[in-house]
């Protein structure tokens, strides 16, 4: 998995917010991982990064 000083901070809250997106998350393959990481980066909002989060897996 990666490593947490590599994940935004507002993306790190927001799936400690829905604990079950944290876990499906975590059970992607590292590559995947780090394609919704970087997507996570280009988020430049609160407001944004809860909508980016919960269609993570919709």
């Amino acid at each position: 998995m990666i490593h947490n000083e590599e994940l935004p901070i507002g993306f790190t809250m927001a799936l400690a917010q829905r604990s079950d997106l944290l876990n499906q998350f975590a059970r992607l393959p590292e590559e995947e991982q780090q394609a919704v990481v970087e997507g996570a980066r280009q988020v430049k909002s609160k407001s944004e990064m809860r909508s980016y989060v919960e269609s993570m897996f919709s």
